[in-house]
């Protein structure tokens, strides 16, 4: 499994291109496929350079919540490549108002006018203009097959193990490392969904903002909550193997044993 990363300018969130090792799948010269994860604001230069260079082709654009940092530029990608945007059912609302979706009711300044707040200012300083934001137009969703669901992307297997509580619909996504030998199988017909590492053969976990190196995604913003992330980082994280390398939403990669060693927040999980 080969990872290129891009760093949006804007809460630098780390855009990742998830690209399976085909070797012997396909013909000479053919275009390695590939899934773009979190299209934060301002990404797509970066993107569009690394697909060029390393000869990808996007089969799709997903998200791990409906956070705006983590979806501004996903419209742009997804008419660009003429693929589908997917996030879990329970964040979709959050695309047609995704600043409305995170931060509370904006403050007003003396004069009666509305007074951007933070994400809004900080779209702004990275050349983003709220004024231009539109969703995706061919948004496929899941979350309906329980805790782990299999999302077959025009041929790229990635597991979503549904994780709320930084939003209701964050997502942890495990690419599927399907060669010429192997099936990928189906972790939903069997064995505790949590726990079944064939969706992990990769050895990567997309964690969005519910793990970080040396913390965890907040729970105060509209549409978190503390209990629920607690659960999560217990039955959900709490379950994955050690040797898991992480991608987080921001900040440098890590491992799922390093975080379980040495984050607070996941002490006697």
């Amino acid at each position: 499994m080969d990872l290129f990363l891009v760093v949006a300018p804007v809460f630098g969130t780390n855009c990742t291109l998830v690209v399976p090792r085909l070797e012997g799948t396909l013909p000479d010269g053919a275009a390695r496929p590939c899934v773009i994860v979190d299209a934060g604001a301002g990404v797509v230069p970066g993107v569009v350079e690394l697909v060029r260079e390393q000869g990808l082709a996007p089969r799709a654009v997903l998200a791990t919540h409906g956070h705006a940092d983590h979806t501004w530029d996903a419209a742009e990608l997804c008419e660009l490549y003429g693929v589908p945007f997917w996030i879990h059912a329970d964040d979709a609302y959050r695309l047609a108002d995704p600043l409305g979706t995170i931060e509370s009711a904006p403050p007003t300044g003396p004069d009666g006018r509305i007074v951007p707040g933070p994400l809004a200012a900080a779209l702004a300083a990275g050349g983003a203009r709220v004024e231009d934001y539109r969703a995706p137009g061919d948004v496929r969703t899941f979350g309906t097959a329980g805790v782990r669901e299999r999302l077959d992307l025009d041929g790229v297997l990635v597991d979503a193990l549904h994780a709320p509580g930084h939003t209701q619909g964050s997502t942890l996504y495990l690419p599927v490392a399907v060669g010429p030998d192997s099936s990928g199988g189906d972790p939903a017909k069997d064995g505790d969904p949590a726990n079944d590492d064939r969706g992990a053969r990769a050895g990567v976990v997309l964690a969005g903002d519910v793990l970080f190196a040396g913390s965890v995604g907040r729970t105060d913003l509209p549409g978190g909550d503390g209990e629920t992330m607690q659960r999560t980082l217990r039955d959900v994280v709490g379950h994955l193997d050690d040797a898991l390398q992480v991608v987080p939403g921001h900040g440098p990669l890590t491992t799922i044993g390093r975080e379980r060693r040495t984050n607070p927040y996941l002490r006697g999980l």
